[in-house]
């Protein structure tokens, strides 16, 4: 996937080599001693069970030639043989399947670790990736290649070690004991009959992966349609589109409907192939032990022999089929996730980058321009400052690059020219995980964990104390709130925090950050959803919280940074005007008088038609 591209990884640039040669590094982890001895004496324990199975018919065959050749009166010494041979037989039976029982038994630890550490990789690298990344992803669709990869990985890790490679070991064991009890042209011919089904099943299974692929894409497509439908279910009502949802996820399903169908009667075309491959290569052998004990060369013993060696073989070989056909799928699936990790991270500490040190928290933006593509440049030479524990305002219309300041602060982005500095510290040459535990951020669209008040108040700084989290919560005038609730810090939020109200959801807000404690406060058109009440008791609770902190205010409602040390404005990218809110209003026809008058008149024609209302 090229890089800036962001849509779900085209796994055909993966080859699947690379798949397992990422995987493999997971079951032979470098200095744990005690993972690879597990993963040794898995293998012994597997080749073991293997040469037992192959045991099992060789000692049918002594038994049932002892009986045949010499009868035997019970009791007397020449039964005895067959009996022991009968019981060998039978510990070999139980053997064989135990030592594969203790081989899953030692591997689990193994199989386990590995499936953890590939999801918890892949959970860090999409956290560590841009948020360019973020803003382009479909999230049902990741979560689904997600989900089909880490599936992907269990099934190779217990059929490729536990099924493909034991039949392997199996069929070599099969031919030496053919060759040795019988002749050469035994494990010849079943040696034969295993390379064309093997062939075939390569050859069609190879050929299928078109439609495994295309039922992949459908049905990641119909994922990504009802995860953004359920997530914009109020949306989704207020428009009455419902039908129009429906429609969209039948027509996605529609095509998976297509793929699957293909894929289906294509399996199907396989597995009769398989299976006549199996039942003539059986035959072939069997007819030629039948002419062998025509012409006096075999017994009744080898006849049996054959039988039971061949049937025990192509039992697991029938299987083959089916794990190959997996193990490709689950290939396929891994690919995708794997993919994921080759998604370049675009913002990275540079090496040796230490932690950021905040003293007084003085905020510099240096001649600043940024570009999120070479064709859509977004600031233009941004010059200002925001002295320790001062507040400094961006106010600007729409589009005029205000949100950008912010994520170039929290460094989301790096600055095109210029340079953001925080008490001298360039921000790029500070370790992020420091940069963005020092500043903290009320934003415009707080969302949160599906969890309770208490989790989400508490998450920003996990493991507070119940105390703790309710000083913070009364500090953001919301304690009261929770507590009239009937589980008070324990009542869950609901998904995106939809059960409580946009100001509720912003107190929350606030309390996570005074949690927090952070140097410098950022905060982002906090109160331009908010009503005019609300957003009044939320300035009250925000003025309290940014308190001696040096505060960079984000905002569009020009009455919320009145009071600030300076007000920047913003147009198109540049500054056209700073100074505090009286000089501002006093430069005539200045950007910041036009944007104030307006939205007073605003105001006061809202203000108007509420009294007619009420008056009606």
């Amino acid at each position: 996937m090229r890089p800036g591209s962001h849509e779900l990884p085209e796994i055909e640039n993966r080859q699947q080599w690379q798949t397992i040669k990422t995987l493999l590094p997971y079951l032979w982890p470098h200095g744990e001693l005690d993972m690879k001895v597990r993963v040794s004496l898995a293998i012994v324990l597997l080749a073991a069970a293997k040469a037992i199975t192959v045991s099992v018919p060789l000692i049918y065959k002594e038994a049932v030639a002892l009986l045949t050749d010499q009868g035997g009166v019970v009791g007397t010494p020449e039964f005895a043989v067959p009996v022991f041979l009968i019981l060998g037989y039978g510990i070999a039976r139980l053997m064989a399947p135990a030592f594969g029982e203790l081989r899953d038994m030692v591997f689990a630890n193994v199989g386990q670790r590995a499936l953890r550490r590939i999801a918890l990789r892949v959970f860090h690298h999409l956290h560590g990736l841009s948020l360019r990344f973020h803003l382009d992803r479909r999230t049902g669709g990741l979560s689904r290649v997600i989900e089909r990869g880490t599936q992907g990985i269990d099934f190779i890790l217990r059929f490729m070690l536990f099924n493909i490679i034991p039949t392997l070991l199996e069929i070599i064991f099969v031919a030496i004991t053919m060759w040795i009890v019988l002749d050469w042209r035994y494990p010849v011919a079943t040696l034969a009959a295993i390379a064309i089904y093997i062939g075939f099943t390569f050859w069609v299974t190879e050929w299928r992966i078109q439609f495994r692929r295309e039922m992949n894409k459908q049905d990641t497509e119909a994922n990504t349609k009802a995860i953004d439908s359920l997530l914009n279910y109020e949306t989704v009502k207020y428009f009455g589109n419902e039908g129009h949802e429906a429609n969209r996820f039948d027509r996605a399903m529609q095509r998976y409907e297509r793929a699957a169908i293909k894929n289906q009667v294509t399996l199907s075309g396989l597995n009769i192939g398989q299976n006549s491959i199996i039942g003539i290569g059986l035959v072939v052998v069997m007819l030629m032990s039948a002419y062998d004990m025509a012409s006096g060369r075999h017994k009744i013993d080898d006849f049996v022999f054959v039988n039971m060696l061949l049937a025990q073989l192509f039992m697991p070989l029938g299987f083959l089929g089916f794990v190959y056909r997996e193990m490709k799928r689950s290939l396929i699936d891994m690919e995708a996730m794997f993919s994921l990790l080759d998604e370049p991270v675009e913002v990275q500490d540079r090496p040796g980058a230490a932690s950021i040190h905040v003293t007084a928290g003085d905020v510099q933006f240096d001649n600043v321009s940024f570009a999120y593509d070479p064709d859509r440049q977004i600031l233009f030479d941004v010059d200002f400052s925001v002295p320790a524990g001062k507040t400094v305002a961006i106010v600007g219309h729409s589009g005029a690059g205000k949100s950008t300041i912010s994520r170039l602060l929290y460094r989301f982005y790096d600055v095109s020219e210029g340079a953001i500095t925080i008490d001298g510290q360039d921000v790029r040459d500070v370790t992020q995980a420091s940069l963005r535990a020092a500043i903290g951020i009320v934003p415009q669209d707080t969302v949160l964990f599906n969890d309770t008040i208490g989790y989400n108040i508490a998450y920003g700084r996990p493991g507070a104390s119940q105390e703790e989290i309710e000083q913070a919560a009364k500090l953001a005038a919301i304690h009261d709130f929770i507590m009239s609730l009937p589980q008070g810090y324990k009542t869950n939020v609901g998904e995106r925090g939809l059960k409580v109200s946009g100001g509720e959801k912003q107190r929350i807000a606030i309390a996570r950050t005074i949690m927090k404690n952070p140097p410098i406060l950022l905060l982002d058109e906090a109160t331009s959803a908010l009503d005019t009440n609300t957003e009044k008791d939320i300035q009250s609770a925000l003025k309290a919280v940014s308190q001696d902190r040096t505060t960079l205010v984000i905002a569009h409602r020009l009455s919320t940074v009145v009071d600030a040390d300076e007000i920047i404005v913003l147009d198109q990218g540049r500054i056209v005007e700073r100074g505090r809110h009286a000089e501002l209003l006093t430069k005539p026809d200045g950007h910041y008088k036009q944007m104030w008058q307006r939205q007073a008149e605003a105001v006061e024609a809202a203000e108007k038609l509420e009294t007619l209302a009420l008056d009606l």
